[in-house]
């Protein structure tokens, strides 16, 4: 089947797309996005992590034919230009890249988190964060990445 789909503001098409082909798939191998990481391959980490309709949900667990007409945005999205968006330079400035497998997916996370809570507390952090996972090290510089972005968006320290 072809699939027909906004990715990052670009009408795009996919061609020979097996129905129940992931979403995650799609984006990587077809349309050759492959910032989205492919890990768990059960939703439980998070690393797949892309925008559906302006919705935060685990590409993996998305079969490609639910996405015809729709929109998607991905981590590779979510700069302007070569102007990263603040929580992606927060993430760079902060070193909370660690391997960058988890990275995209927790970038889209916080994305979403700070879309909708401009100055957001610890645990709201970690509560927004917690379907995504680290396997580097802790997560303390992720945090400090997130309470930065949150100050270059616009809240208040």
């Amino acid at each position: 089947m072809r699939v027909n789909v906004t990715v990052n503001g670009e009408a795009r098409e996919a061609d020979d797309v097996w129905e129940g082909e992931s979403l995650l798939y799609v984006l990587r191998e077809r349309l050759g996005l492959p910032g989205s990481k492919n890990a768990c391959e059960q939703g439980e980490c998070g690393s797949c992590t892309v925008y559906l309709d302006d919705v935060p949900v685990c590409s993996c667990l998305v079969a490609a034919g639910q996405v015809e007409g729709r929109a998607v945005r991905t981590v590779e999205g979510l700069a302007d230009g070569d102007q990263l968006d603040p929580v992606q330079q927060s993430f760079v400035d902060n070193g909370a890249v660690q391997c960058g497998f988890c990275t995209p997916g927790l970038v889209v996370a916080a994305h979403d988190l700070l879309n909708r809570v401009a100055q957001p507390s610890d645990e709201e952090i970690r509560e927004a964060l917690a379907g995504n996972l680290c396997r580097c090290t802790g997560y303390e510089k992720i945090l400090d990445a997130v309470r930065e972005a949150a100050v270059l968006k616009g809240g208040v320290a």
